[in-house]
């Protein structure tokens, strides 16, 4: 067999194009023929007749003496051989023979009957013998229903047509002169005439046998492709599935596509036995077309074909026309003819191939036939256009009238399509053309419509009985062209989705009839059985007329692949193949028996465990142990199939590749659900997911790296949907509902699953619990599971991405482990009041949160994640602070003291948080989380000091020991307290700072009351309160929501600038600093306002809900102002005044009289005077409200405030 480039020659002068490439060819290269001599008899035989010899090569005695009729399936066989040029660039598929005879038909009387399939855009031709098919159902009793329908169209008793012994005779002499002319010297020596009664009987028999062509039972399949369902034959079944695909994840492998047929195809007569196979382009038609031509070398030209020829009838049309089209088919130049008279040669001729058409008698137009050629196929183009279908294209001995009918249609209103012996063969073509274009099909995107209605068509004709590894294979395929792991957009500008080019072709929709040109539908005057004809042409005539039958409509394009809208609809689609294949896959193993019987219409339960039966976290433990136990025997290559498969069957190989992409399709609907926040149904979904993988790894000896790889994508989904649903604990009805509701499809996948395996190993995983822990420690054990694969199955290095996510994963979700028992921690803290101790419960709960945290901080450092590691270890401050809570003393306030423990967790705290800052290095890094650690860090330094302060342990430390500490502490807080950086925070850092400095200054104060002696310390104690009072006035000032604060920091003052006061003796001095505190009193005009404001809204509140001032609440106005509060400063703020104002007016008095007027403060004394004079009267009457009183102090302070100002620059 070689594969024959040949070299193109263009034929036909300018009239006509032709080109031929030889595509195969099994000829030896040409002998030169030999030339007779003359008055050789060739009615003796020579004496290498039908004998085998070197020059014939393998092809034998085909080349010589065959008959010219084409075997019913011959253009099915070249098709399987090429199978690339099918239903893409070749127009025609056909043998020589068939070609010549339609392109003869104008010239012809003869009849012509022939079969006519489509398979894209390609038309196979195969001579459809009806007399052959009648004499076969006569025995069989097959194809009754076309010979009544025949004898109805023909009107007449069918008979069969004898051959005459003429013909017999010229097919010997024939035989017998092409082996005279291989035999060279010894060309002229007849056999000896022994022989001689042998003479006729090889050459009959031969011929008859050739004549009867090969047909093949109308549904028997090739012996070696019987797919017994049997399982006793399955292990010696020699066909490898024919389209397995290791396509899994995201990594698509090589595609590897064994051929479906090895040696099968012969007994079906689907063999290519053409001596040579050749890709001739006639004009614009590109055909495939086989020829037994002989060529022999010898003459002017490289090639030639010998031509045996009666002296006594001249060559006429139809000859010519058969030499001339052979020749051009063949690339062949010229032509010998050798002219004999009863069998004995006269003399030898040589015409160029293009003065075929000129010679005399039979003369006829090339142009002519190429328009015949073009209507023809444009005819058959435009009406056979049901891919599947065979159509018949007849006409009648002697009749003008060709027809064209559907016997696909005609033969389904009998009972079986396998009546049709074209059924098999066609559908095995459109399932290999279908595996051709899916071997390309990441160049092809454009292609999948195309393949997708292939394999559909395909589908149509096979009977699930009779072939179930095609249809398993088909199916699978078609859930192949469905990209899972493509982007969402579906309309990607890669390929027009819904476009096709004019390959395309219509399936499903019914063709309009066609115009007048292409034949109308009138039966007038036609048979009554013309209404079965798809399409007529009247009279052959107009065949040769130049464009009488153009594709008067393109083809509709339905091939276009389904736009699914979203993801569910696409994978629903792959199920949906899916279980088609699974379907025909469980059919073909019948071992149902040992089965317990499973009605696909009873749902499989779901397990819905509760957490009372699921025992808790430790019973995760035992079923992690056992699934990795599981995991690593996958290693060890052990396997087993319930229903009986023998690994290595086609059965096992497909099942395998369907179930690995069902399981592909649940993660991606599940992945999808997640995105919806349908955690139920995304959990269902896992769980199919994994039951098919549970059943793959049960089938599989060896887990390939991407089915691991897939796995742990799997698991780690799984554990993502199982925090998701711990986090939505509120919605769990509705998850409940979603996770237990089945499709009928799903259903019928498990049932084919559980023919496999139990689908349990993986139910820890996938079970939906009520219990929140459990939902944790689930979710923690999928991702310790899928990291695990990663570690033994050494996935880790190719995988670096799904590392680090499993890692960041399990790093999370001990996050969320140890929140929730320190949670539940500080919950038992606040429950437990009256016992002091601290509980073993809450020790244990802090020790599973501890562990927990530091877990996860080691995940989260091992993949460099500062910033979460950072946020863990925050949270372990956090939970340092819960301890030391927990550890405060609680013997009644009087006696309570900040312990050691408490100190000791606090430091701990502090550490962790330190610890934080330095995981994130620098504010850039994260500034939020830099920010939040600094917070937490300034809260903690800030609670401990003022527990110091107000629990101070006075038993165990000195007062300036702790004085120290505290001052220390608070330094501290304020550093880690950043008052200037805009952020939601700023207010309550400014409120924090603002308190701190407020508790320094109050310290201070309380310091310099009580001591005594030292004056340099005295000294620097009234410096530094006075600092901290003006720094907290300052930050108090500038929030709008703390007029209560701020109240009490200036009374606070005023205090400190009374007990100043008292140590002075100087008048002046001491009026120096009574002036001081009424202006501290007048600068808190601004907080006076701040509250009245308030009082004012709440008021209007009040009015509008036209309900009783007692039933708001203080909390109700915008600030929640607290009204017992404002009450209490506002009585101390009175008593103050009136106190500063007396002693303002008896001062300002006594010295009046010392040193005499002095304008200045006559004035001062008088306003002081009227002011204390109103706020006495205002004091004594009862009956006032907190509003008015408010009203009043700003009114008196407006007053006051022109004063102050003169009399005093404005002292702080």
């Amino acid at each position: 067999m070689q594969e024959k480039e040949g070299s193109v020659l263009f034929l036909g002068g300018n009239e006509v194009k032709s080109s031929a490439v030889v595509k195969y060819s099994s000829a030896p290269p040409q002998a030169a023929f030999a030339r007779l001599q003359e008055k050789t008899d060739l009615k003796l035989p020579p004496a290498n007749w039908l004998r085998e010899s070197a020059k014939l090569g393998p092809a034998g005695t085909t080349i010589l003496g065959n008959s010219k009729k084409s075997k019913p399936f011959s253009s099915f066989g070249m098709a399987y051989d090429f199978i690339d040029s099918v239903g893409n660039d070749v127009d025609v598929v056909s043998d020589s023979e068939n070609i010549k005879k339609l392109l003869k038909i104008p010239y012809s009387k003869s009849h012509v009957s022939m079969a006519v399939h489509r398979i894209g855009r390609t038309l196979l031709l195969d001579e459809l013998d009806i007399q052959e098919l009648f004499m076969r159902s006569s025995q069989t009793g097959d194809w009754t229903w076309l010979k009544e329908f025949y004898q109805r169209l023909i009107d007449q008793k069918w008979q069969r047509k004898k051959k005459s012994k003429e013909h017999w005779y010229q097919k010997a002499i024939l035989s017998k002169f092409l082996y005279y002319s291989i035999n060279g010297d010894g060309a002229a020596q007849p056999v000896p005439s022994t022989s001689k009664q042998h003479q006729e009987g090889p050459v009959a028999g031969e011929s008859d046998e050739a004549g009867r062509a090969s047909w093949p039972a109308p549904f028997e399949m090739p012996s070696s492709l019987s797919e017994d369902p049997g399982a006793s034959n399955q292990g010696n079944v020699p066909l490898e599935p024919s389209y397995i695909v290791g396509h899994v994840a995201s990594a698509p492998k090589e595609q590897n596509l064994t051929p479906l047929f090895n040696d099968g195809e012969n007994s079906q007569g689907l063999k290519n036995d053409f001596v040579r196979n050749i890709l001739w382009t006639f004009e614009d038609i590109h055909m495939l077309v086989g020829s037994n031509m002989p060529i022999f070398g010898g003459g002017r030209y490289p090639a030639v074909s010998l031509r045996l020829r009666d002296n006594n009838k001249p060559i006429n049309v139809l000859t010519g026309i058969d030499y001339w089209l052979d020749n051009l088919i063949c690339n062949v130049p010229e032509l010998v003819m050798c002219f004999h008279v009863n069998g004995i040669v006269q003399k030898y001729e040589m015409i160029k191939t293009e003065d075929i058409p000129n010679l005399e008698n039979s003369n006829f137009s090339t142009k002519v036939i190429k328009d015949i050629a073009q209507n023809i196929l444009s005819f058959l183009k435009s009406n056979c256009t049901k891919e599947g279908h065979t159509y018949w294209l007849f006409k009648a001995s002697g009749s003008d009238i060709v027809k064209l009918y559907d016997l696909t249609t005609l033969c389904e209103e009998t009972e079986d399509k396998y009546q049709n012996p074209f059924t098999m063969p066609v559908a095995i073509l459109l399932y290999k053309v279908a595996c051709n274009m899916m071997l390309k099909k990441n160049q092809n995107k454009k292609h999948y419509g195309t393949i997708r209605t292939l394999l559909l068509n395909c589908l149509k004709l096979l009977d699930n009985g009779r072939h179930p590894q095609i249809i398993a294979s088909a199916n699978y395929m078609l859930s192949e062209l469905f990209q899972l792991d493509e982007p969402k957009k579906e309309d990607s500008t890669d390929f027009p989705i819904n476009g096709n080019s004019d390959e395309s072709y219509s399936e499903e929709e019914e063709e309009m009839p066609d115009s007048d040109e292409n034949g109308s539908y009138s039966n007038s005057s036609d048979p009554p059985d013309d209404n079965k004809a798809v399409a007529i042409i009247k009279s052959v005539g107009e065949l040769s007329v130049p464009e009488k039958y153009k594709s008067v409509h393109r083809i509709r394009p339905s091939c276009a692949f389904p736009v699914c809208h979203g993801t569910e609809e696409r994978c629903r689609l792959v199920l949906n193949h899916v279980l088609e294949g699974l379907k025909s896959v469980d059919s073909s193993v019948k071992k149902e028996g040992d089965l317990p019987a499973a009605d696909p219409s009873t749902p499989i339960p779901l397990k819905y465990e509760d957490e009372s039966t699921s025992g808790g976290p430790e019973c995760l433990e035992k079923q992690m142990a056992l699934f990795l136990d599981k995991m690593g025997s996958f290693q060890k290559g052990k396997h087993s199939s319930q229903s009986g498969m023998i690994p290595g069957s086609w059965q096992y190989k497909m099942k395998l590749q369907l179930i690995l992409k069902s399981s592909k399709a649940y993660y991606v609907l599940s992945d999808a659900a997640m995105i919806l926040q349908k955690y139920g149904r995304a959990l269902r979904y896992i769980k199919l997911a994994l039951q098919c993988h549970d059943t793959y790894c049960c089938l599989c000896g060896s887990m390939l790296p991407e089915v691991l790889m897939f796995l742990c994508q799997c698991l780690t989904l799984c554990g993502d949907i199982q925090l998701m649903l711990a986090q939505n604990a509120n919605n769990r009805a509705a998850y409940l509902e979603e996770y237990n509701y089945q499709t009928k499809e799903d259903q019928e996948i498990l049932h084919s699953l559980h023919r496999e395996s139990r689908c349990q190993v993986f139910a820890w995983a996938t079970d939906l619990s009520t219990d929140l822990e459990y939902q944790l420690s689930v979710s923690c054990k999928c991702y310790e599971a899928a990291y695990e694969i990663l570690l033994f199955s050494n996935l880790k290095k190719e995988n670096p991405e799904q590392h680090i996510q499993v890692l960041k994963r399990m790093g999370n979700i001990r996050n969320e482990i140890g929140v929730f028992y320190m949670n539940q921690a500080a919950a038992v803290q606040t429950e437990r009041v009256v016992s002091k101790n601290v509980s073993t419960t809450e020790q244990q709960l802090w020790k599973k949160s501890f562990s927990c945290f530091e877990e996860g901080i080691q995940n989260f450092e091992s993949i460099d994640d500062a910033t979460n590691a950072a946020l863990l270890l925050c949270n372990t401050g956090r939970l340092m602070r819960i301890c030391a809570q927990a550890h405060c003393a609680a013997e009644g306030d009087f006696k309570r003291e900040f312990s050691p423990e408490e100190a000791l967790y606090y430091n701990k705290a502090i550490d962790y948080y330190l610890k934080a800052l330095r995981s994130l290095g620098k504010r850039d890094v994260h500034p939020a989380v830099w920010d939040s650690v600094n917070w937490e860090l300034s809260t903690t330094y800030f609670t401990m000091a003022t527990l110091q302060q107000d629990y101070a342990p006075l038993s165990r430390k000195a007062q300036e020991q702790i004085e120290k500490e505290v001052s220390e502490a608070m330094m501290k807080s304020l550093k880690y307290c950043d008052v200037d950086t805009v952020s939601e925070r700023q207010p309550l850092c400014q409120y924090r700072a603002a308190t701190i400095h407020h508790r320094l200054a109050s310290m201070y104060h309380s310091c310099l009351r009580n001591q005594v002696g030292d004056e340099h310390l005295r000294k620097q104690h009234r410096v530094l309160a006075d600092l901290h009072y003006s720094k907290a006035v300052r930050l108090f000032q500038l929030l709008k929501d703390a007029p209560c604060e701020f109240l009490r920091v200036q009374l606070e003052r005023v205090a400190f600038a009374e007990f100043q006061m008292a140590s002075q003796n100087s008048s002046a001095g001491k009026l120096k600093t009574l002036f001081g505190a009424l202006d501290i009193m007048t600068k808190t005009k601004g907080a006076f306002q701040l509250i009245r404001k308030e009082l004012v809204a709440e008021s209007e509140q009040i009015s509008k809900d036209k309900s009783p001032a007692e039933g708001v609440s203080p909390s109700d106005s915008s600030v929640g102002l607290n009204k017992e509060e404002v009450l209490k400063l506002l009585s101390i703020f009175e008593s103050r005044m009136s106190f500063l104002l007396l002693q303002s007016i008896k001062l300002l008095t006594s010295t009046k009289k010392k040193i005499g007027g002095i304008n200045e403060e006559e004035v001062v004394l008088k306003t002081n005077k009227q002011v204390y004079s109103l706020l006495l009267r205002a004091t004594a009457n009862k009956g006032l409200t907190l509003l008015e009183r408010t009203d009043l102090i700003l009114n008196l302070l407006e007053q006051l405030a022109p004063n102050s100002e003169g009399s005093n620059g404005g002292i702080q």
